[in-house]
């Protein structure tokens, strides 16, 4: 047996110090007295470690920008213990035997856990239906052609009730790809200031709407990705309200960032959906302090520094910060949503839109744990990224919250360089 007891670290709105005994990838109990491994938690406090539902890990055929090893150590070092990635690679993650290569090489790594989507059609070309059932059985976690909108309304009806049927959510990536056209930015006073093609809000809140009405008509399980518009937020309420079954997420950089970000043309603000103004940030941190958003997700998308420094125009969408953004929550909205609020964001309830049992520190529970650091202030360094992509719109930001040391199945799968070693009893 392989026992390991961390010490002197506190629960969340708590300053009393305890001790937590993990044994065989089990939590077994707080405050025993157990022979064994001992580590030191320096005063940290413990959570459940996070779960991110939304990431590109780029594997297989883009590794030059990220690949298992490197995304998934680097969503350890942000304290997340899941990940579920997402499948616009190349090939495209619509063969059975892609989703069981996957898994096995990220069990091998010690890092975050993978859970892979898989697309919802073949080839992610939005016509066809991708072998629903096998991917599951294979162990696809989602089905979603994220990077591609569903255009064929049919076939995302079709879809919808095929994954309900096999127990799994369909998550979207909700925008009327006519009207969206070829922005490379939210569409308004900004975007005509500086001459660059826009994307409206209303491409979001259409697709939306559609997909809203297809929903109902299913009873599937819609799950909509990276929300970032007031409109589209205010029918995802409504349609809450009448029962429809959908979810949805908001990214932390759509929180902090608005298109004033491009003023200076730099490509490493161009994202899909497109940053937008501060009334929506606004509505959609409300959305997270009422409930009507249901969790967060990074969509961490990396990218090469030489993709990133192209034109405007022409570089690709996509923000990676998996690694820092607790820290950024963190230091910017803690007061806000205070820390249970912002733990169960993303830990609990990204768990209850996958359907997946909601993770917990109690005995019995698998030991996936992240202790944070949520006083000491660091700057963020981005050429200390686990990820490839080492550069950052928050580059020298002074942030709080820091991951101290990740726990998956009861294994180390981070731990920060100035973290106590463990020690024998």
């Amino acid at each position: 047996m392989t026992t390991l007891t961390i010490t002197n670290i506190r629960r969340p709105n708590s300053d009393t110090p305890e001790s937590l005994t993990i044994e065989n990838g089990l939590i077994k109990g707080w405050n025993l007295k157990e022979d064994g491994e001992t580590l030191d938690g320096n005063g940290a406090t413990i959570v459940p470690a996070f779960i991110e539902p939304h990431a590109h890990l780029r594997e297989p055929g883009q590794e030059q920008k990220e690949d298992l090893a490197s995304g998934l150590a680097a969503a350890a070092a942000g304290g997340y213990g899941t990940v579920v990635s997402m499948p616009n690679t190349s090939p495209v993650v619509d063969d059975p035997a892609i989703v069981r290569a996957l898994i096995e090489k990220a069990a091998t790594l010690g890092f975050a856990r993978l859970r892979p989507a898989a697309a919802l059609t073949r080839g992610q070309d939005g016509e066809q239906l991708a072998e629903l059932a096998l991917l599951a059985e294979a162990g696809a976690a989602v089905f979603t052609d994220d990077g591609r909108t569903n255009e064929n309304a049919r076939t995302l009806r079709l879809g919808l009730e095929y994954a309900h049927s096999l127990g799994l959510v369909v998550s979207i990536h909700a925008e009327d790809a006519t009207l969206r056209a070829g922005g490379v930015m939210n569409e308004g006073a900004v975007s005509e200031t500086l001459g660059l093609p826009g994307n409206p809000a209303a491409a979001e809140a259409a697709r939306i709407a559609r997909d809203l009405e297809i929903c109902r008509m299913t009873g599937g399980r819609l799950h909509i990705q990276h929300l970032s518009t007031a409109r589209a937020l205010e029918l995802v309420k409504a349609a809450k309200a009448q029962n429809v079954n959908v979810t949805c997420e908001v990214c932390p950089h759509h929180l902090l960032l608005t298109d004033e970000a491009l003023r200076n043309f730099d490509a490493l603000y161009k994202v899909a959906p497109p940053l937008r103004t501060q009334i929506d940030a606004d509505a959609l941190l409300a959305g997270l302090q009422d409930g009507s958003v249901d969790c967060l997700a990074t969509d961490h998308a990396p990218h090469t520094r030489a993709e990133k420094e192209r034109d405007l125009l022409d570089a690709p969408f996509g923000i990676a910060y998996i690694e820092i953004a607790f820290p950024l929550l963190w230091t910017h909205f803690g007061d806000t949503l205070g820390l249970p609020k912002l733990i169960e964001l993303l830990t609990v309830d990204v768990a209850r839109v996958l359907g997946w049992p909601a993770p917990s520190l109690e005995a019995g529970q698998p030991a996936d744990f992240t202790l944070l650091d949520l006083e000491t202030v660091r700057p963020v360094e981005p050429q200390t990224f686990k990820s490839k992509a080492k550069f950052s719109p928050w580059a020298g930001q002074e942030l709080r919250g820091w991951p101290m040391l990740t726990v998956v199945g009861g294994r180390v799968a981070y731990s920060r360089e100035d973290q106590a070693s463990s020690t024998p009893k």
